[in-house]
């Protein structure tokens, strides 16, 4: 019934974070100051405030343990009874000149280490889930598992068991990797993704049929320095984009 939002989720949900709605309530304080100057003021003000408090490393790290729930690490245990290690995709960069060709971006290749790690300790099979987003540009050629698929080779000379390209989303990612799974009898999976981002995963992947062991890595960072870590800085309006994107997103569904 709301397929009509897929393709503008990128723009609802960058004009509702950090830093496009803070920005936007002080446009609109300035419109309305020859209307009202206490209100004008009073939406600036709030706009420079939220600005502030949003991009500090302590308020995400708040916000991850006020809105989201965290995982413990994978134990062995439970590592041991999954049937395969399922690497959640997170974007690739298309311009990487010193690669020669596009490559998993920041997020997406943390994913990528970690799930390899697991294969380590277990000697799983690893399956790779990610087609390209609603965001995705047109100049993308490849889907992101396809670009993941030539990394792993490229760096660990090892291979997916299988992959689903065709996922634009989370709740794509779940429903297309049980059904490329389950006809492989793969029921039981170790989740990999980052911790911020693993309480809607779950929700999702449990609701298509699996079984789901959460493998979480890439935590948000408690506060380490009381000096700075309520200062604004770039990493902390990116860790409090991640927290609010993910409550978001589980409205959302």
């Amino acid at each position: 019934m709301f397929s009509w939002i897929g393709p503008l989720k990128p723009l609802i949900s960058t004009l509702l974070m950090p830093p496009a709605s803070p920005l936007l309530l002080m446009v609109i304080g300035v419109a309305v100051l020859g209307v009202s100057k206490r209100w004008g003021r009073s939406l600036c003000a709030l706009g420079i405030l939220l600005l502030w408090v949003l991009s500090t490393s302590a308020t995400a790290y708040g916000l991850n343990q006020l809105l989201l729930r965290t995982y413990p690490p994978l134990s062995h245990q439970d590592l041991g009874r999954a049937q395969a290690i399922l690497v959640l995709g997170s974007g690739v960069e298309l311009y990487a000149p010193e690669y020669g060709q596009a490559t998993l971006g920041a997020a997406a290749q943390q994913r990528l280490v970690y799930g390899r790690y697991l294969k380590t300790l277990s000697d799983l099979p690893l399956v790779y889930s990610g087609g390209k987003g609603w965001g995705a540009s047109s100049a993308q050629t490849q889907t992101e598992a396809q670009v993941a698929a030539y990394v792993l080779q490229r760096d660990f000379g090892l291979a997916f068991l299988l992959t689903d390209e065709s996922s634009r989303d989370t709740r794509e990612n779940a429903l297309h990797s049980y059904a490329v799974l389950s006809a492989k009898g793969i029921q039981r999976i170790a989740l990999v993704t980052h911790d911020w981002h693993m309480q809607r995963s779950v929700m999702q992947f449990e609701a298509a049929g699996f079984e789901v062991f959460p493998a979480p890595m890439g935590y948000t960072q408690p506060p380490l320095r009381w000096d700075t870590d309520f200062l604004p800085s770039a990493g902390g309006l990116l860790g409090s984009q991640r927290v609010l994107h993910e409550w978001l997103g589980r409205l959302h569904y």
